[in-house]
């Protein structure tokens, strides 16, 4: 059976501890993803990075 290109990554808050998990696609995304997410713990919006 072929291996599938998604794998799971951990996304840290770069503000607070919170972090979430979430897949992306190895093949056509090779860098790091950066996205602005709800931060449950500031209770706002803030820049969560890849730290696997």
């Amino acid at each position: 059976m072929a291996k599938g290109a998604r794998e799971n990554i951990k996304m840290k808050s770069t503000e607070s501890s919170e972090c979430y998990w979430t897949t992306k696609n190895k093949r056509t995304k090779t860098e790091r993803l950066e996205l602005k997410k709800y931060d449950k713990k500031l209770k706002r919006h803030v820049n969560f990075k890849e730290a696997k």
